[in-house]
């Protein structure tokens, strides 16, 4: 099964992993080398300066990373962040509405991938972006 068909099982079959579930993020869109994550922000995601947490975007970035380099490989893998530079472009607040995390494979090779990511708000306001760099691993039963 390529990363792409275990992507879209896991779509049809209405699962969401633990995080996704605490943090009420949505994997709205898979193609190859492309994902969409949906979420919307609430007062529940604040930090004491009353703007949301930079790890709820960090978190939305991280997984349209990961996931758009797994949407490319030919079997199913483990695609690990090595490193992720994420820049804050305008805080999220509970009025900024669902923001949609945006992430597209820019290379993929045997061990790397590279990938980007924006956050986007239903107006395509940029309120965040990153780049990261992944490595891919043979899935083992033991790591998941």
């Amino acid at each position: 099964m390529s990363g792409l068909d275990e992507i879209r099982a896991m779509i049809a079959a209405g699962e969401r992993p633990p995080m996704m579930e605490l943090l009420d993020i949505d994997l709205a869109e898979v193609d190859h080398g492309y994902v969409v994550f949906t979420a919307t922000p609430s007062g529940l995601h604040y930090n004491p300066l009353g703007i949301v947490h930079g790890g709820f975007a960090a978190t939305l970035l991280d997984s349209a990373c990961g996931l758009a380099a797994s949407s490319a490989t030919a079997v199913a893998m483990n695609c690990v962040t090595l490193e992720i530079k994420i820049s804050y472009h305008s805080a999220l607040t509970a009025r900024s509405g669902e923001v949609r995390a945006v992430g597209r494979l820019l290379s993929i090779g045997k061990r790397v991938a590279y990938t980007e990511a924006k956050l986007l708000g239903a107006d395509d306001k940029l309120y965040a972006s990153a780049t990261s760099t992944l490595l891919l691993s043979e899935r083992r039963s033991d790591f998941g």
